[in-house]
């Protein structure tokens, strides 16, 4: 008898989410994102109290990328980051396109230009050059104003100096991990890991409240 999902290594670990017992190597390489453990669940609580070395050190070079983004940002100002990179994760670009770290730099950079002009009297929309970091910036532009008709005040300067944190991220990890979508994989990982209970060193209990 094999495991049901690999199909090639023997199965040792009662899965309370399948219902099926299935092999180690499943067990860690999908928990939480093709199987969605249970909180109760014995091996994922091992997992979070006790990381593999492995682990440990990708989140340590994680933290160490990330905090130089935050550096100077308010605790009120990294809250509102990480609800841009919520947004951004859950972006879908239309068609085929993919989005990539130049297409969130664009789009941050964008907004924030905007913002900053409409800070000193002047209303003038700049845009983006890519089509998908255009619709990013339009989710953008209409999660602030969501949050205005609920009654959460963001500032002009205050949203622009997060995208331009953002911009910053999203142009400059390149220059320490591979790839077109560095950015975009590191915050996928810091949102993940936040999901699942592990909080990102760096992000803060925040005033801000969001409806």
């Amino acid at each position: 008898m094999s495991c049901p999902l690999c199909h090639a290594r023997k199965p040792r670990r009662a899965c309370p989410a399948l219902h099926q017992t299935i092999c180690p190597v499943c067990c860690g390489t999908k928990r939480l994102t093709e199987i969605q453990c249970p909180d109760d669940c014995v091996y994922l609580t091992s997992a979070r109290e006790h990381p593999a070395a492995v682990v440990k050190r990708q989140q340590e070079h994680d933290v160490a990328i990330l905090l130089p983004i935050l550096q100077g940002l308010t605790e009120r100002q990294q809250q509102l980051f990480f609800l841009f990179q919520s947004l951004i994760a859950r972006h879908t670009p239309e068609g085929f396109s993919r989005l990539v770290d130049d297409d969130v730099a664009e789009a941050a950079g964008a907004v924030a230009a905007t913002l900053e002009t409409a800070a000193r009297g002047v209303i003038y929309d700049h845009a983006a050059q890519s089509l998908p970091a255009q619709r990013l910036a339009s989710e953008m532009k209409a999660m602030l104003g969501d949050m205005e008709k609920q009654g959460v005040r963001i500032y002009d300067r205050e949203a622009a100096i997060v995208l331009r944190a953002i911009e910053k991220g999203a142009r400059e990890t390149r220059n320490i991990e591979p790839g077109e979508a560095a950015y975009l994989t590191l915050m996928a990982r810091l949102l993940q890991r936040n999901r699942t209970g592990a909080q990102p060193p760096a992000e803060p209990t925040s005033s801000l409240i969001i409806p």
